[in-house]
């Protein structure tokens, strides 16, 4: 099906899962249009339903409960249960059961198509795939205070990026948020928060469209802010016609191998969908390619390769079956898939550019 066709069912299903933000998915058509790599974030339902034509050889690799929906900003920041900072995926709207190769894939054609990354073609394979080899071996998480002391320099926020957080805040729109809703927002606050107001966000790029909430308090001398956002079953799903509504997202976040954000959680409201609820600071946080913290390196992508294999193999005894397919595979699999995969996004993303309607809002 073409991108349009995909994108008005996907959004008409999307419709009956929660109370779409109308204004927000027609700002993410808009998004759309910016560029390829903002395309690929949009449309995870697109991708979902055309990479086992677009990469065939690759439908019958080991299958996974996979993050779905991996990309280079795809990964941030947070305070694990005993306050240790901690990187790697942060968002598992989209998690599934699937070729463990699909993340790879689409993790390596999100660097191709990212506006002025230095890092690019063959060198963004061997460091995703070396990490991801090592990960393999080896998996555990990116510790910022231990092993991974390094990345703290890619990641760390500054003065100017707490100002802005701290902006953002100002600027959310006062909201009215189901009486349930307010009631579990409040319920993650820390017990004596007061003041508590309720706003509207705009975040993201697939998830732009879906309802998300935010709650602002005052608790011992300042400010507190706790985020919910409506969570629907992964588009994997959707795209491959299952009626599970079972979703993965704690499954994944809280893996044998991650530290988890002991914020982090999901909840149904009173009709029934549901949301994730995390903390937002200004060091718990996704990091975007246009923050001056993200121009990325070999040895970052490397890191993302590893954490995406502790991903992999945290929830079931994958490890060796994927090490297995990993060394039969020709040594240029992932280059040649991944150029496809950008090939197709790229063709699918003038398409949009050029017959999509322009959104009025």
């Amino acid at each position: 099906m073409s991108i349009l066709e995909d994108t008005e069912e996907y959004e008409t299903w999307l419709r009956r899962q929660c109370e779409v933000v109308e204004n927000d998915l027609a700002h993410k058509h808009e998004r759309m249009r910016e560029n390829a790599f903002a395309f690929l974030r949009a449309t995870y339902y697109h991708w979902a339903r055309r990479i086992e034509t677009i990469c065939p050889d690759l439908a019958d690799a080991p299958s996974t409960l996979c993050v779905g929906d991996t990309h280079l900003e795809n990964f941030g920041t947070w305070r694990d249960a005993d306050g240790r900072w901690v990187w790697g995926v942060n968002d598992f709207d989209e998690a599934a059961v699937m070729p463990y190769a699909f993340d790879l894939v689409r993790l390596v054609a999100s660097a191709e198509l990212a506006p002025k990354l230095k890092i690019v073609g063959r060198d963004a394979v061997n460091a995703i795939l070396e990490g991801y080899r090592a990960g393999l071996k080896q998996p555990r998480p990116a510790l910022l205070d231990e092993q991974e002391i390094w990345i703290r320099h890619y990641v760390r926020c500054s003065d100017r990026c707490r100002r802005k957080f701290w902006k953002d805040v100002d600027g959310f729109k006062a909201a009215t948020p189901s009486p349930s809703i307010r009631k579990l927002l409040v319920a993650n606050l820390p017990d004596g928060a007061k003041d508590a107001a309720f706003f509207r966000r705009r975040a993201g790029g697939g998830s732009l469209g879906r309802p998300r909430f935010v709650v602002v308090a005052t608790w011992r001398g300042g400010r507190v802010v706790r985020e919910a956002k409506a969570l629907v079953p992964s588009a994997w799903d959707w795209s491959h016609r299952k009626s599970s509504r079972r979703h993965r997202f704690l499954e994944l976040s809280t893996g044998a191998y991650r530290a988890p954000d002991p914020y982090l959680d999901v909840e149904p409201d009173a009709k029934g969908t549901h949301f994730v609820f995390r903390r937002l600071s200004a060091d718990s946080r996704k990091i975007n390619l246009d923050d001056d913290a993200a121009g990325l390196r070999y040895e970052q992508l490397r890191a993302m390769g590893a954490d995406l294999a502790a991903v992999h193999t945290g929830t079931g005894d994958v490890a060796a079956a994927i090490t297995k397919d990993l060394k039969a595979r020709r040594s240029d699999w992932l280059y040649k898939n991944a150029r496809a995969a950008r090939e197709a996004t790229e063709g699918d993303f003038e398409v949009w550019r050029r017959i999509s309607r322009k959104p009025s809002a």
